[in-house]
């Protein structure tokens, strides 16, 4: 590559760069709000913008995806990655976690449906509000995004690599997986997590539109995250 040439391809990396940096910030405040106050906004961001970076460097526009989805799925990944390497999630919230998604899957092969939260409370013989906050423990520590949810498995865990998401968004076969698997959440369930990443509505926004509390949008929430993370459970394993 002549020097000309190499100037114009740092050009251009650049350029992407600086016209995507609002991405950054926006994805970084969407994953701050389902995150523990330990977790620092300044750190996000400089992880993210390594991830934009890298997508700036990698992007190949041959392949038919857009540069927005191709960074936001790297830049997003990055985040990902720099909070695992913090792994402030508790042992109790994994061992938890296993319960539930445990008690999901038992109490489906049962009944054939979907089991309601009081069932799957019942069955690990907690009461409804222990049920709740076990949930909002582990749905801030193992993040199923929808946004993330037509795009990517945004799962926070060990031994997961951010590649590994590209990957299942390449093949489309995680996508469609996914997709189904939305379709048979319960209808308000599905609804709150439309209203929250494809409209980009706040839980407080959302309880209105629903007509109940914020603190009940973010149970339903937080249950259907889990839900779907056990309907995904072959992906993950």
């Amino acid at each position: 590559m002549n020097k000309a040439a190499a100037y114009a391809q740092f050009d251009n990396r650049a350029a992407l760069v600086e016209r995507h940096t609002p991405l950054v910030k926006r994805i970084a405040h969407h994953l701050l709000a389902r995150l523990p106050a330990s977790v620092q906004l300044d750190d996000l961001l400089q992880s993210g913008m390594v991830g934009l970076l890298e997508a700036a460097r990698n992007f190949d526009g041959s392949k038919g995806a857009s540069f927005e989805t191709f960074a936001g799925i790297r830049i997003r990944g990055a985040m990902l990655d720099e909070i695992r390497r913090g792994d402030w999630t508790p042992r109790s919230v994994h061992r938890n976690s296993r319960r539930v998604t445990d008690a999901m899957e038992q109490l489906e092969r049962q009944l054939g449906r979907d089991p309601t939260g009081t069932e799957v409370a019942d069955y690990l013989e907690l009461s409804v509000d222990e049920y709740h906050h076990i949930l909002h423990d582990v749905s801030a520590g193992k993040l199923v995004g929808l946004d993330d949810l037509g795009v990517s498995e945004d799962a926070i865990g060990p031994g997961e690599e951010s590649s590994e998401h590209f990957d299942h968004l390449a093949d489309g076969r995680f996508q469609s997986a996914l997709v189904e698997a939305i379709k048979t959440l319960p209808e308000r369930e599905a609804l709150v997590l439309s209203l929250y990443y494809d409209e980009e509505l706040n839980l407080k926004e959302i309880g209105q539109v629903l007509g109940v509390s914020e603190s009940r949008v973010s149970q339903i929430h937080s249950q259907s995250m889990v839900r779907l993370k056990t309907k995904l459970r072959a992906w993950r394993e």
